[in-house]
């Protein structure tokens, strides 16, 4: 299975080349180095790094909690850190010290995994949450290169696919030398799936701190502008024309909230600020909010002390500043989960002490979500349209949602210390290939 596999790998580089060009039209960063892609690097190495491979902006953000807990316990480690998409590789960017690499990971055919393998020469491998890929990890059970798969998860839907094609993705689980899983429903999936489960650590995104500075600057706009806020956090395609046909369709809503509350309290306007999940759709978005009637305001064009224009919709168009958004919204709407996407990443949202609204699909996330949702750090609403007309009300009604604030960053705080656990369990991976 896996020769024919490598076979079809082999024969889509064409096809990947091609993506490749089409994504760096939108996004340049797809268009570095490229033949690393295929194995090849450039340049001497010098071996016996740790490789972490985070493919991914979100992953990175995982791989950054987990360096920094590797460095704490040792000050002098070099890191080589892979990605495979451009947005994880520039976050990664920011993480790398004197002696540090960085690449791509190369498509996963026999001769490029090889290649790759024999240039860097690692000491061992951290695959970070869900790659694993089947001639990866065989050449490095050959190469004798320790091989785990930390902060791991695995959906009951990624678990029916690996199960349908389990002659292929059976052997590639199995052959881990350590699987560390966030949460134990995850372990028993992995299990099924032929890997070999070390422990239960925990989700290192927990052990992140919001940053401070971006944070109070959010939330010294929001209290400047004395007007509550509703966000869409990490909105995926399909969501955001979905969320403007609501306000359009209840204009009263999406303009000034309702006029007043059974005290005859008058409500000040409400604001809606959607903060895309890909950079690429941040001018896509935008015009669907001005087709649908809005006037926009985007993040790029703000003033750094006053803050927001006046706007009907702020558009977030920028990277790095989730912690600041949070900090400006009062609550908000979990992008991913109100279409089959399995929804995004809560934890940063209640770590920064905002309360979360989600919809029916958080698979991707489902023990972090409904343990939220227990303990009253979450909302869970059927359908975006409820999500919307909830937010809007929470967002007004401040006694419940500073109640809902506190749930959400006492929710954050009582999960952490996955990353010092891992960080060890990684030293005595890493220190088992150096002893052999």
């Amino acid at each position: 299975m896996r020769r024919l596999y490598s076979l079809l790998m082999h024969g889509a580089q064409p096809l990947l080349r091609r993506k490749l060009r089409r994504r760096g039209a939108a996004e340049p960063g797809y268009l570095d180095a490229v033949e690393e892609r295929f194995g090849s690097y450039d340049g001497p190495c010098e071996p016996g790094a740790l490789w972490i491979h985070a493919v991914s902006l979100g992953e990175t953000r995982a791989a950054a909690i987990l360096l920094q807990a590797l460095r704490e316990r040792e000050p002098n480690l070099r890191v080589l850190l892979t990605h495979g998409t451009a947005t994880g590789r520039a976050e990664g960017a920011k993480l790398l010290r004197e002696g540090d690499m960085q690449a791509w990971l190369p498509w996963d055919t026999p001769r490029a995994v090889r290649r790759f393998l024999a240039h860097f020469r690692p000491c061992a491998g951290v695959l970070m949450e869900t790659e694993v890929w089947p001639n990866l990890a065989h050449a490095c059970r050959r190469a004798g290169v320790p091989l785990a798969l930390a902060n791991a998860r695995l959906s009951e839907k990624s678990l029916r696919q690996a199960l349908r094609l389990k002659r292929l993705s059976r052997p590639a689980y199995a052959s881990l030398d350590a699987v560390w899983a966030q949460t134990v429903p995850d372990a028993h999936r992995l299990v099924r799936a032929g890997a070999r489960v070390s422990g239960v650590l925990g989700n290192l995104k927990f052990d992140a701190h919001p940053d401070a500075a971006q944070l109070a600057q959010g939330r010294a706009w929001r209290e400047r502008l004395g007007q509550p806020v509703v966000m869409f956090a990490s909105s995926r395609e399909g969501e955001e024309a979905e969320f403007f046909r609501v306000l359009a369709a209840d204009r009263e809503l999406a303009h000034a909230g309702w006029a007043r509350r059974a005290t005859d309290a008058v409500v000040p306007q409400l604001r809606w600020l959607v903060v895309p999940r890909h950079p690429q759709r941040f001018d896509e978005v935008a015009e669907l909010a001005r087709q649908a009637g809005f006037t926009v305001s985007r993040r790029s064009g703000w003033d750094g002390a006053q803050g927001p224009a006046p706007a009907d919709v702020w558009i977030g168009d920028s990277l790095g500043e989730m912690a600041l958004y949070y900090g400006l919204a009062d609550a908000a709407l979990l992008g991913g989960s109100f279409l089959p996407l399995g929804g995004q990443n809560l934890i940063e949202a209640a770590a920064c002490g905002c309360p979360v609204l989600m919809g029916p699909h958080t698979f991707n996330f489902a023990e972090a979500a409904e343990n939220a949702q227990a303990a009253g750090a979450a909302l869970r609403l059927a359908t975006l349209p409820d999500a919307v007309r909830e937010g809007a009300a929470l967002a007004m009604d401040r006694a419940r949602r500073d109640e809902l604030a506190a749930r959400a960053t006492g929710f954050a705080q009582a999960h952490r210390g996955a990353a010092m656990e891992t960080a060890r369990a990684v030293l005595q991976l890493a220190a088992s290939r150096r002893a052999a």
